[in-house]
């Protein structure tokens, strides 16, 4: 009978590891893919930023080694990321295959202009550079135009603010969520063990003593619960970078370096501080409210 007892307070014992160390594991990837966000948001930023650019308009009678010159000179200005030379023949093919007739023809010859698309470095990719960098640009007697969205400008910097401030708060706000949620679990897989607590307490045990084993325990399903977090991230990270490679680089060992130590630290400081106040508060606790 004392043989079956013991294999069921052992396979309820494991139960419970196993409900914690899911239960922290689930947590933890939730906050890892936050962390992903938020070390993500500036690439995120970056790359739609980048993608804002504007087109120089030449001048009809510009020489094609002035043209080549002048694109030399753009590459290696700061706040120009690439640049691409489109003729006056790209140009008309282009428009054709967008308007799906042969305007060339119809007019009996091509009136638009060779081109230069620039895109910017992000930290440009503003309107108040942009502003400087056509009045900069149009010192230059080759360029008849400069040409870009003002509008969209200014929308994808607002919602990028916006985006962020969301994120922000979302972040504090799932931090405490988290939080919570591993605290609870903890202090309901400690709730089976609160006899065993007291009973220590009583014969004399110290807090700290009787802290110890709780605490390394809690640490330890915490560890294993942030690897398999980590494993998690790691294979949803794979499949992103597989779909997005200019956003995720696995290469980058920085960046995922910091994402998995961050998730590693959370677990540690998680655990032990709600296995410590857990154990605290069925020490405090009066034995006839244990039965409660």
């Amino acid at each position: 009978m004392a043989t079956a007892e013991d294999r069921f307070s052992k396979k309820r014992l494991r139960s419970s590891y196993f409900t914690v160390i899911i239960s922290i594991s689930l947590v933890l990837f939730m906050l890892g893919l936050l962390g992903l966000m938020l070390l993500q948001a500036k690439n995120l930023s970056n790359y739609v930023k980048e993608n804002i650019g504007f087109s120089v308009i030449l001048k009809e009678d510009v020489k094609e080694v002035d043209i080549v010159k002048f694109q030399k000179s753009l590459d290696a200005s700061p706040y120009v990321k690439s640049t691409e030379y489109i003729d006056k023949e790209r140009a008309a093919k282009e428009l054709t295959a967008d308007l799906g007739e042969d305007f060339v023809g119809f007019l009996g010859y091509n009136p638009l202009l060779a081109s230069i698309d620039v895109r910017l470095k992000a930290d440009y990719a503003n309107p108040d550079s942009l502003q400087w960098i056509e009045s900069k640009m149009m010192e230059n007697p080759r360029i008849k135009e400069v040409f870009y969205q003002k509008d969209l400008v200014v929308l994808v910097n607002e919602n990028i603010k916006r985006i962020s401030l969301v994120i922000s708060v979302f972040s504090i706000l799932l931090l405490i969520i988290a939080v919570t949620l591993i605290n609870n679990s903890i202090r309901l897989s400690l709730y089976s063990k609160r006899f065993i607590i007291k009973t220590m307490q009583l014969v004399g045990a110290t807090p700290a003593f009787i802290q110890r084993p709780f605490v390394w325990r809690g640490i330890v399903n915490g560890l294993i619960g942030a690897m398999i977090a980590v494993s998690g991230i790691l294979v949803l990270l794979y499949y992103a970078q597989q779909k997005m490679p200019e956003l995720f680089n696995l290469q980058d060992v920085e960046l995922l370096g910091s994402l998995f130590g961050l998730v590693l630290l959370l677990s540690v400081i998680i655990t032990w501080i709600s296995t410590s106040l857990a154990v605290r508060r069925y020490l405090r606790m009066k034995t006839d409210k244990l039965y409660a």
